[in-house]
C-alpha cells in the first residue's frame, strides 16, 4: 500500500476545496428543467434534457473523478434542440427526444432528434434524425465537443479549468492533457453514418439529406485513457444494450430483488427504485472483479467510502449478501497497517474514502486513501457479524475474522485515545476532517446554545456502533466454541452500555448528548444521532420512550422524516447540510431502532413519511432534503447540491422493508424471525431472497405470517424479535 504524502486536495473544513465538507458552496444541481444523471460505477454524466452538456456549469461526463467531456452539444442548422422528453431506461442509459426544426410552407413538418446514450468508462451515443416532411430535407448536423479534464472537486466548487481543444485524428477527434502529474486522454470516434463526418476544431459536422419521412443515424463513442492505460468502454456502437456488462450485472442484481404484491404502492415503487439505484452505484474493480463495492453517490462521490459502503450493504442484505462480502473484502484488503499522520492511517483502521483525482490509478487499491473516520471501523465488525447471522458461508467469515480482531484492536488503542472506554476522534493532520462521524461538516457537533464542541469528541452513535461490534464479536466467538472470547466481549458490551447510559444521558432534558467533548462534558445539542443509538441497541429500555418522544416531536420530526438537529437548537438551519436537514438513511435507521424497542406505531409513521417523500420524487429518496415543516410546505424541499442517486439514501427503502417485515436472523433458534407489522397495511405479500432460497411471506392481520419456500432445515419464528 503506497504511503501518500498529501494525496487529496484538502479535507479540512476551513479550506474551500475539500471533497465532502467544504465551506465553499457546491455547484447547484437544480438548474431549469433539472439535470439528467446517468451512473455506471465510477462513471457518470450530467446533461440537460436535450442531452446537451453546455461548456459552463457542473454538467459533463466524469470518469475516475475527472471531467473528460465538458461540452457535448448537438446543433441542427446551427440551432440548439428543443427538449421534448427523456426516458431513463436504465441507471446508465437514457433516450433524449427533442425537436430540431419545424418547417412551414410546402411539405411542412417536424424534424426530430433522438439520442440514445449509455455511460460506462466513457460514453456511447446513437444519434438519429427523423423527418416528418413530405419533401426531402437537407441539413447540417454539428456535434461540438470539448474536454477540460477538470478535477471533480473544482467542478463541485464552481472553479473554472482551462479547456483542452480536441484536434482531428485519423478516426475522429482527440485530446490529451496532463494535470497534477497525471496524463489523461479522450478520443471521440464516429461509427455508422452513411457519409462520415468531417472533424475540425472540436466539431463533428455531417451534411445530411433526409428523404421524405425518412431518417438518418450515426453513433459516437468516447473512450478514455489514463497514463496510456485505456479503459474498456462498457457500451459500444452496434452492441445490443442488454448484452453490455453493466446490463448483465444489473440484471443479476435485480434477480434477487424483493417482489411485492399488493400492499402499499409507495413502498413497491420505492423498493424497485432502490434496487436499481443501488445496483447502478456498484463498482467492479478491474483487479478484483469478484469483490464489488458501492460508490457513495452521484455526482460528487462516485468513489468508495468506508462508512457509506458498510451501511449501504447492510441495508441491502435483504437483496443479496454478495455486495456486503465484496465491500468487506475490499475494506479488509485496504485496512490500515501503519501510522501515517497525513492520511490518518493507523493499524487496524478502516478507511474513510478512496479518490482518483490526482492519481494515475484506475484500480481501487492504487487510489489515494484517507482514513479519517471514527465509525467505519466498528461498523466493519458489525457487518461481519451480521453476515454470519444471515448464514453466509463460514469460509467468508473465517477469512475476515483476523481483520475483525485488528479492527477491535484499533478501537481499544487508537480509537480510545485516553483509555476511558469511548472511541474519540481528533484529526491528526491539519488537512484532515474536523469532524469524523457521519455528520462530518465542520459545524455539525454543537451544544444547544450553538457553541461548537472541542476535540477530542466521542460521538453518541459511534459508542452504539462499538457496542454492537462487541456483541457481534461475542457471537462470532460463541459460534466457534471460543467461550472465553465470547464472554470477554459480552462483558465489554455490557460495561460500555452501562457507561454510555450514565455519561451521555441528560436527565434534565430527557435525551442523550450528541457527544462528549474534549473535557468529557456532554454536548447537549438535540440531534438525530440518538436514533442510531436505538438501532444499535445501546439505549436502556427505560430511557427509550423519552428518546422516541423527542425524535417524533415537532421540533425533530419535519413530517418528511427526522431532522438532523431540532428546531429549538441555536444552529438549526433547515437548509444546512447537517444542522436541520433530513437525511433519509438517518431516518430509516431511526425507524429500525423504534421497531427494535417495540415502538411500532412510531416506526410505521416515520416510514410512511419517507415513502411520501419518495413518492413525490419518482420513487427515489435523495441524499438529503430541507428540514422545513410539512405543515408549512406540502412538498419536500430539495437541497440544492444533494446527490441523487446516493447509496445509503437509495438503500433506505430496503431497510424500511426489513423493518416492516421484522425480519431478523436468529442464531439462537438456527433460523429467522419474520413477523410483518400490519399497522398501515403497507405489506401484503413479499417474495425475497434469504437463507439461500426465494422465500414468500404473507402478512395476516390478527394472525401469524405465512412463510413459504424455506429449506426444511431452517427454522422460522413468526413472533416479533426480542430486543
Amino acid at each position: 500500500m503506497p504511503v501518500a504524502t498529501r494525496p487529496w486536495r484538502s479535507w479540512t473544513a476551513v479550506s474551500d476545496d475539500g471533497p465532502w465538507t467544504s465551506v465553499a458552496p457546491s455547484a447547484t444541481l437544480s438548474q431549469h428543467g433539472g439535470l439528467v444523471t446517468l451512473v455506471e460505477g465510477s462513471t457518470f454524466s450530467l446533461s440537460d434534457r436535450t442531452g446537451d452538456i453546455a461548456p459552463a456549469g457542473p454538467a459533463g461526463v466524469f470518469v475516475l473523478d475527472a471531467r473528460v467531456i465538458s461540452q457535448w452539444q448537438l446543433l441542427v442548422d446551427g440551432e440548439p434542440l428543443e427538449p421534448l422528453s427523456v426516458d431513463v431506461s436504465e441507471p446508465f442509459a437514457a433516450t433524449f427526444v427533442a425537436r430540431a426544426c419545424e418547417y412551414s410552407g410546402p411539405g411542412e413538418g417536424t424534424l426530430l432528434a433522438i439520442r440514445r446514450r449509455s455511460v460506462g468508462s466513457g460514453l456511447c451515443e446513437e444519434i438519429e434524425l427523423r423527418s416528418f416532411r413530405r419533401v426531402p430535407v437537407t441539413t447540417v448536423v454539428e456535434l461540438r465537443v470539448a474536454s477540460d479534464f477538470a478535477d471533480l472537486f473544482d467542478v463541485k466548487a464552481g472553479r473554472s479549468t482551462p479547456g483542452a481543444q480536441l484536434v482531428s485524428l485519423s478516426d475522429g477527434l482527440g485530446t490529451r492533457a496532463v494535470r497534477a502529474g497525471v496524463s489523461r486522454e479522450v478520443r471521440v470516434t464516429e461509427h455508422g453514418a452513411p457519409d462520415p463526418a468531417t472533424s475540425n476544431n472540436s466539431v463533428f459536422t455531417w451534411n445530411v439529406t433526409l428523404p421524405p419521412n425518412g431518417s438518418w443515424q450515426t453513433c459516437v463513442e468516447v473512450t478514455v485513457a489514463v497514463n496510456d492505460r485505456h479503459l474498456d468502454l462498457q457500451h459500444r456502437c452496434g452492441q445490443s444494450p442488454a448484452a453490455s456488462r453493466p446490463a448483465l450485472r444489473l440484471a443479476g442484481w435485480r434477480s434477487h430483488a424483493p417482489i411485492l404484491t399488493g400492499g402499499d404502492e409507495r413502498l413497491t415503487r420505492a423498493i424497485a427504485r432502490a434496487v436499481d439505484d443501488v445496483g447502478s452505484l456498484v463498482i467492479e474493480d478491474p483487479r478484483h472483479p469478484e469483490s464489488p463495492v458501492v460508490a457513495a453517490g452521484a455526482p460528487w462521490f462516485m468513489a468508495l467510502f468506508g462508512r457509506d459502503s458498510l451501511l449501504t450493504s447492510y441495508m441491502s442484505l435483504i437483496v443479496d449478501p454478495v455486495l456486503a462480502v465484496g465491500v468487506l473484502d475490499t475494506l479488509a484488503r485496504l485496512q490500515g497497517v501503519r501510522v501515517n499522520l497525513e492520511t490518518e492511517e493507523q493499524p487496524g483502521r478502516i478507511l474513510h474514502e478512496v479518490r482518483f483525482n490526482s492519481t494515475a490509478a484506475t484500480d481501487i487499491d492504487d487510489g489515494h486513501i484517507y482514513y479519517g473516520t471514527a465509525d467505519a471501523t466498528p461498523l466493519f465488525v458489525v457487518l461481519v457479524g451480521e453476515l454470519a447471522r444471515w448464514g453466509v458461508d463460514s469460509s467468508v467469515v473465517d477469512r475476515l475474522l483476523p481483520h475483525v480482531d485488528r479492527a477491535l484492536e484499533w478501537i481499544a488503542t487508537y480509537g480510545d485515545r485516553d483509555g476511558d472506554g469511548y472511541v474519540e476522534y481528533e484529526r491528526l493532520s491539519r488537512d484532515g476532517l474536523a469532524n469524523q462521524g457521519w455528520k462530518d461538516s465542520w459545524d455539525s457537533i454543537s451544544n444547544a446554545n450553538g457553541e461548537l464542541a472541542d476535540t477530542p469528541i466521542a460521538l453518541a452513535e459511534v459508542q452504539g456502533y462499538v457496542y454492537a461490534a462487541y456483541l457481534a464479536r461475542a457471537e462470532l466467538a460463541a459460534a466457534r466454541d471460543d467461550h472465553v472470547t465470547a464472554s470477554r466481549y459480552a462483558a465489554k458490551a455490557e460495561e460500555l452500555r452501562a457507561a454510555f447510559n450514565r455519561d451521555f444521558w441528560l436527565a434534565d432534558r430527557g435525551w442523550f448528548a450528541i457527544a462528549l467533548d474534549g473535557a468529557k462534558q456532554p454536548v447537549d445539542g438535540l440531534a438525530s444521532n440518538m436514533g442510531h443509538c436505538l438501532w444499535s441497541g445501546i439505549v436502556d429500555a427505560a430511557k427509550a420512550h423519552h428518546v422516541v418522544a423527542h425524535l417524533m416531536s415537532p421540533a425533530m420530526c419535519s413530517g418528511w422524516g427526522v431532522r438532523t438537529m431540532a428546531t429549538s437548537m441555536a444552529r438549526f438551519d433547515a437548509l444546512s447540510y447537517h444542522n436541520g436537514s433530513v437525511w433519509p438513511h438517518d431516518s430509516a435507521l431511526a425507524a429500525a431502532g423504534l421497531m427494535r424497542y417495540g415502538f411500532v406505531d412510531e416506526s410505521v409513521q416515520l416510514i410512511e413519511q419517507l415513502l411520501d417523500a419518495a413518492a413525490r420524487n419518482d420513487g427515489r429518496l435523495p441524499e438529503l432534503y430541507a428540514g422545513l415543516s410539512r405543515a408549512d410546505i406540502a412538498v419536500p424541499v430539495a437541497y440544492p447540491s444533494s446527490c441523487s442517486p446516493q447509496a445509503w439514501a437509495s438503500a433506505a427503502p430496503l431497510l424500511m422493508l426489513r423493518t416492516l417485515l421484522r425480519l431478523e436472523p436468529r442464531t439462537d433458534v438456527g433460523g429467522y424471525v419474520v413477523s410483518p407489522v400490519t399497522e398501515g397495511r403497507l405489506i401484503d405479500e413479499v417474495e425475497l431472497s434469504f437463507a439461500g432460497s426465494r422465500v414468500g411471506v404473507r402478512s395476516n392481520p390478527g394472525a401469524a405470517a405465512e412463510v413459504t419456500g424455506l429449506p426444511a432445515d431452517v427454522e422460522v419464528e413468526t413472533e416479533p424479535p426480542r430486543q
